[in-house]
């Protein structure tokens, strides 16, 4: 693998980890820093704006406070120039869901701007 293309997998995963510490603990600083401000959630009948899942995860529970572990696991990454796609298994509050973010790099940065998810259990 192309020592670029390395850099930008390390790159991709940190702002994923990041999105994981975000949602065990609740923490939309954390999760405002790796998204794109017009972000918006989305499952099949189910739409969400970035501030109201924002507001979703400020005043729910926290994995962390629940005592769930945290066991959140990247699937895969599939990375073309600066965009990139992440299958993930995000549990959450009891259920499991697979998450698919959408990045891109811009300014020397990657920022989440798509998520869609599925409610698996």
């Amino acid at each position: 693998m192309h020592r670029t293309h390395l850099r930008e997998v390390d790159e991709v995963k940190s702002v994923v980890h990041r999105y994981f510490e975000g949602l065990y603990h609740g923490d939309v600083n954390t999760l405002k820093s790796i998204v794109c401000e017009s972000l918006e959630l989305k499952a099949p009948n189910l739409r969400r704006t970035l501030a109201q899942w924002l507001t979703l995860v400020a005043t729910r529970p926290t994995p962390k406070e629940q005592g769930e572990p945290f066991d959140y696991r990247i699937l895969s990454i599939d990375i073309e120039d600066e965009q990139a796609v992440v299958k993930l298994v995000c549990p959450l509050l009891g259920r499991v869901y697979i998450d698919y973010l959408g990045l891109l790099k811009e300014q020397g940065k990657w920022l989440i701007v798509n998520k869609m998810y599925a409610d698996i259990g």
